[in-house]
C-alpha cells in the first residue's frame, strides 16, 4: 500500500483553514500550513508569488470578497511521489469547484449575485510538514461565461459545469495499492509518449486507441469544452488543435504522479508551439504560444477513461498579445 497519509492530512487541514477564513484572515489561514518561502504558481494574471501574505493579497482575499459563502466541492484527491524528480518529492492533488455567491466584481468580471462555480485544480508539494510549493489553476474564462461575459467565440466541444468521475471514487482519503498507482502512471507515460510529440505516424483515432478507452470522457477548459468518445475527441479537439499549431516543443512537467486509479501532471509551461491559425478564431502569429496545463486522469483497466484538463487560456492569449481581461474591462467600462 502507498502511504501518504501525513501529507494528505496536512493539505486537508490547509483546506479547512481556508474554509474558515474571511477576507481579513486569509493570510493567517494560508500561513498555518505553508512554508515561510512558499512558492505559489497561479494562472494569469496572478503568475508566480512567494509567501502567504502575497498569495492572500493577489488571490484569496479578492476571491473571498467577491464570492461569499464560498465552499470547496472536491471531486478528486490523491497523492504520490513525483516521477519528474526521480520519485523524491511528494505532492498532493485536489480538483473540483469552488462554489459561492458571486456578489462582488472579481478581476473586472461583473457579479451575478447568483451561485457560481469556479473550476480549480491544485498541486501541493509537502516537505518537512509544510506546503512548500503550490500550483493553483482556476478556469477564469469558465466563470466569465457563467456571468454572461464569455471571452471567446463558439467552442469546438461543449461548455458545461463539469462533473467529477463517473465512478464517484475520486477522493482517495486512505492508502491505495502501490501496484494500481504504478499502472496508472504507466498508462499516463504511454499516452505522453504517443501524444506528446504529435509524430506517431498513425491515423489520429488509431493513435488514441493505444492508450484511451473508446468511450473516453475529455473535460476540457472553457474555450474548448468537453467531448466524449475517441472519434468525437479527435474531431472536436485533438485534430483541430494539432492542425492549428506547429513547431511544438518537447513536453516539460514540474510534477507527474499517480495513486490508485488516478494521476496527473502540470507544467510551467508544458510546451510552446507556434500558432498557424484557426485556434479559437485567432489569426496566425509569429510569437510562440505558451501552454501552462494541468491534466488529471482516471484509469480503467489499461486505458485512460476520463481526463480533466485545465489550460491557462488567459496566459495563452497573453502570449499572443491579447489581454482578455483588459479587453473585457474596456468593453464593460469596469
Amino acid at each position: 500500500m502507498t502511504e501518504f497519509q501525513a501529507e494528505k492530512a496536512l493539505v486537508r487541514a490547509h483546506h479547512a483553514a481556508l474554509a474558515a477564513a474571511t477576507p481579513r484572515t486569509a493570510a493567517a489561514a494560508l500561513a498555518e500550513h505553508t512554508a515561510p518561502d512558499w512558492q505559489w504558481r497561479g494562472i494569469c494574471p496572478f503568475d508566480e508569488r512567494r509567501g502567504a501574505d502575497e498569495v492572500a493579497d493577489v488571490f484569496w482575499t479578492p476571491l473571498l470578497t467577491a464570492m461569499t459563502a464560498l465552499q470547496r466541492r472536491e471531486d478528486i484527491f490523491f497523492a504520490g511521489r513525483n516521477e519528474i524528480d526521480g520519485f523524491r518529492g511528494t505532492w498532493v492533488v485536489s480538483m473540483g469547484h469552488l462554489a459561492g455567491l458571486f456578489d462582488a466584481s472579481w478581476l473586472g468580471i461583473r457579479p451575478t449575485r447568483k451561485l457560481a462555480m469556479l473550476r480549480y485544480a491544485e498541486f501541493h508539494r509537502v516537505e518537512d510538514g509544510r506546503i512548500a510549493e503550490t500550483a493553483q489553476f482556476a478556469d477564469i474564462p469558465h466563470l466569465m461565461t457563467q456571468a454572461g461575459q464569455s471571452p471567446f467565440g463558439p467552442a469546438t466541444a461543449q461548455h458545461m459545469v463539469q462533473p467529477g468521475p463517473r465512478t464517484h471514487d475520486g477522493l482517495l482519503l486512505g492508502p491505495q495499492p502501490r501496484t494500481e498507482g504504478e499502472a496508472t502512471l504507466a498508462a499516463i507515460d504511454a499516452m505522453i509518449s504517443d501524444l506528446g510529440t504529435w509524430q506517431s505516424g498513425l491515423p489520429l483515432e488509431d493513435e488514441l486507441r493505444r492508450t484511451w478507452a473508446e468511450d473516453m470522457l475529455w473535460w476540457g477548459p472553457e474555450g474548448i469544452g468537453a467531448t466524449y468518445t475517441i472519434p468525437r475527441y479527435a474531431a472536436q479537439h485533438s485534430g483541430p488543435f494539432r492542425a492549428a499549431f506547429t513547431d511544438r516543443s518537447r513536453t516539460g512537467h514540474v510534477a507527474r504522479l499517480a495513486e490508485g486509479h488516478y494521476g496527473g501532471f502540470f507544467g510551467w509551461p508544458n510546451f510552446t508551439a507556434r500558432h498557424a491559425g484557426g485556434f479559437m478564431g485567432l489569426p496566425a502569429g509569429d510569437r510562440p504560444a505558451e501552454f501552462r496545463v494541468v491534466d488529471i486522469y482516471r484509469r480503467e483497466g489499461d486505458r485512460l477513461a476520463e481526463n480533466w484538463v485545465f489550460i491557462d487560456m488567459l496566459h495563452v492569449m497573453r502570449s499572443q498579445g491579447v489581454d482578455v481581461l483588459g479587453r473585457m474591462r474596456a468593453i464593460s467600462g469596469a
